[in-house]
């Protein structure tokens, strides 16, 4: 046990992420870091503490507040052999480079004709913080998970945070990577040796026999406190994280639910065309007829996120609103 604790080691979020682009600038000399502020000052979020120092400022680069300027910039070193990691301060600041993106990174290599992969991931904290409104709020997992050519990773805890982007980065396609800023302080023992995390799967975190929960990223942290609570009821919710927004693992999400017959989805994001409304979906399209209930979801209100800390926490998901939806799928099938 004691050799087993001397391979682990207790970090936060912020210090996994880093460790994942440190190994992999290590690793590969195109690796680069771009982006506001993510070299004198180490990071908005201190993700990037310490690498300019380190790795100097010919790959760690401080860019001006020029969000269109400096994804271009990137995605064209993609295309020409290089494997950029570009930080936006904000995934809402995405908006502004939008027709990169759009246009040019997610479908370069079909519009070349497989000539021109393009090897980048833009990363950044995704959906809300605390008390800073909407434009600096939204959730992007369904605008980038429409398009496609993207993946799109959304890891909920530091393990899977480190060997999903160091996976990420070696992909040959363009990655949109997701973190939650409230998380970023998450602590959580993982290996100290170097280990990846498998793109497209997702991750059974809890057993349980009369319903399944799905969800990703931040909201699994109320997920598990509501399959507490209504455990001690003597309700057992089996946990799926999704990890991978896109491409979805549906052979994890469909075994689970025909075993329960019974599911409530949650994500941070709206509730109109989100990512619970394509998972959704797939589970009444394949699972139809092993379901007890109808699919219930926990989104956020349509509406932009308020400022307030009383009516942002009326407009977001959390623990009280996933109980309820549970409760509500229980009585349904009853």
């Amino acid at each position: 046990m004691s050799d087993q604790k001397g391979n682990m080691q207790e970090i936060e979020m912020r210090e996994a992420l880093r460790q994942a682009i440190d190994e992999e600038m290590a690793r590969d000399f195109g690796v680069y870091l771009i982006g506001e502020e993510v070299g004198e000052y180490n990071g908005a979020y201190k993700v990037s503490k310490g690498l300019l120092d380190k790795w100097g400022d010919k790959r760690v680069l401080d860019t001006p507040i020029s969000e269109n300027g400096f994804a271009g910039l990137a995605i064209g070193s993609a295309m020409t052999g290089l494997r950029p990691v570009v930080e936006f301060m904000s995934f809402n600041f995405s908006f502004v480079a939008a027709d990169q993106l759009i246009s040019n990174a997610c479908k370069m290599y079909y519009m070349s004709g497989g000539r021109f992969s393009v090897p980048i991931v833009f990363r950044g904290p995704n959906g809300a913080a605390a008390q800073v409104s909407c434009q600096h709020s939204h959730c992007v997992e369904a605008i980038y998970g429409n398009l496609p050519g993207f993946i799109v990773l959304a890891p909920s805890n530091p393990y899977d945070a480190k060997g999903l982007l160091k996976a990420a980065i070696r992909n040959d396609n363009p990655v949109i990577f997701l973190e939650s800023e409230l998380d970023y302080g998450m602590k959580m023992e993982i290996p100290k040796e170097e280990y990846l995390v498998p793109i497209g799967k997702a991750k059974k975190i809890r057993e349980g026999k009369d319903l399944t929960l799905i969800s990703h990223s931040r909201m699994l942290s109320f997920c598990k406190e509501a399959a507490d609570v209504v455990y001690r009821k003597g309700i057992e919710v089996e946990i799926i994280d999704l990890r991978t927004i896109k491409p979805l693992d549906l052979p994890m999400i469909l075994d689970s639910v025909k075993k329960t017959g019974l599911s409530v989805l949650v994500e941070e994001g709206h509730l109109f065309a989100g990512i619970t409304a394509e998972v959704g979906f797939q589970i009444q399209h394949h699972c139809f007829n092993f379901l007890d209930a109808p699919i219930q979801r926990v989104c956020q209100r349509e509406t932009p996120l308020p400022y307030s800390k009383n009516m942002e926490r009326m407009t977001l998901p959390n623990t009280e609103r996933i109980v309820d939806a549970i409760y509500e799928t229980l009585h349904l099938r009853s």
